[in-house]
């Protein structure tokens, strides 16, 4: 049985991607793809990916979208549905803010994915949600996630050291934002949105 969100959660399509809602029968896939190291690498998943994990991930993910407090939205090619990776947003409602995070597999690193569907989540984020901020962690020597975020219009806002121990190492961290009267500016001078609703409305940053 699958977590019953899916008449409620809404769904994404852009150019080459839909972005949905996670389904348990997408458990093999996430444990395969978030079970490579160099996926884990850029980011808070646990490694190495047991057995039972990405199951549990998914009925997590589904608790906390009823409740308002987050949504992780599955990451699928468009052209032949093949499940890539996930991106969601951690929400703060008092604050009217988000922190975004996304992964996706190695075989799909290098083909402007991310930058597509971070700009996607960005336009549900402040169209849908009207958030006022959304922010992105990264590691400092994760030069990808950098590139897909500034092209996004992230800009980098400040770093701090800390210990990470989902990676058991010291990390520098970089945070990139966007202010909602950002986004409408890059929106209205020809940015594309690239929100385009469905039945609703190669990097990584820290997701986890």
């Amino acid at each position: 049985m699958d977590p019953g969100v899916g008449h409620l959660f809404p769904r994404i399509e852009t150019a080459r991607l839909r972005l949905r809602a996670f389904r348990l029968a997408d458990a093999a896939e996430v444990q395969r793809l978030a079970g490579d190291r160099q996926v884990a690498e850029g980011t808070l998943l646990p490694h190495p990916y047991e057995g039972g994990t990405a199951r549990a991930w998914i009925w997590d993910q589904a608790l906390e979208f009823t409740e308002g407090r987050s949504i992780s939205f599955a990451i699928e090619r468009a052209e032949d549905g093949a499940l890539m990776g996930a991106i969601g947003l951690e929400i703060d409602r008092v604050g009217a803010c988000a922190k975004l995070g996304y992964w996706l597999g190695r075989a799909y690193w290098g083909r402007g994915y991310a930058t597509e569907a971070v700009a996607a989540v960005l336009g549900y984020g402040f169209a849908v949600l009207e958030l006022e901020r959304i922010f992105a962690p990264r590691f400092r020597w994760n030069v990808a996630s950098a590139r897909v975020l500034a092209k996004a219009g992230l800009a980098q806002e400040g770093s701090r050291r800390e210990y990470v121990a989902a990676r058991a190492r010291e990390e520098t961290i970089d945070t990139h934002g966007i202010l909602r009267w950002e986004w409408e500016a890059r929106r209205q001078a020809g940015a594309p949105a690239a929100l385009h609703p469905g039945s609703g409305a190669g990097g990584t940053a820290l997701a986890g």
